[in-house]
């Protein structure tokens, strides 16, 4: 799975299994003992870099604080993450928009994130985008999220700088 994530980041969704598989120093045939096709294998790395990424995000979330430090907690979390794993996030940023990716593979990866999603439900409702519907008010905030991340990575000298105004800017959105 290292080895694939590494190869799917730096060569995108175009990456071969016999590059993915000289990578992990196993054969190209030995690759497809554990996944029938790329699509598979694509799949399966969704799921781990989406489960990997909302534990992160929801590692020692306090149940009792106000949503909004929830939600602060939980963006600097996620993006501390992605950016302290760059090539996760820029493995799962191509993963995402992949049509191999499939729709059972895609709702597993969503609840994996349904407690970030309840959160972020609970937030948006008395705010100013609480008429939106939430597939856009997530896909916005995964924007402002993946901006930030990438300033975070050029500039780690100010990385909770740029996480702290990225998440002023989703903040404004939600309440």
């Amino acid at each position: 799975m290292s080895a694939a994530i590494r190869v799917i980041a730096a060569h995108g969704l175009e990456a071969s299994t016999a590059a993915i598989a000289k990578e992990a120093h196993v054969s190209n045939g030995s690759l497809f003992t554990y996944f029938e096709t790329k699509a598979d294998l694509l799949n399966q790395v969704y799921v781990e870099l989406k489960q990997e990424m909302a534990a992160a995000s929801l590692a020692s979330l306090p149940d009792d604080d106000e949503p909004g430090e929830q939600m602060r907690q939980l963006w600097s979390q996620r993006l501390h993450w992605a950016a302290s794993c760059p090539e996760k996030h820029k493995a799962l940023a191509h993963l995402m928009v992949s049509d191999e990716i499939t729709p059972e593979t895609r709702e597993i990866g969503q609840r994996t994130m349904a407690d970030i999603i309840g959160l972020l439900e609970r937030t948006h409702r008395a705010g100013p985008m609480r008429d939106a519907p939430m597939d856009l008010v997530m896909a916005l905030i995964g924007a402002v999220a993946d901006v930030t991340v990438d300033f975070m990575i050029q500039d780690p000298a100010n990385a909770d700088m740029h996480c702290r105004i990225g998440f002023d800017a989703i903040w404004r959105m939600l309440s």
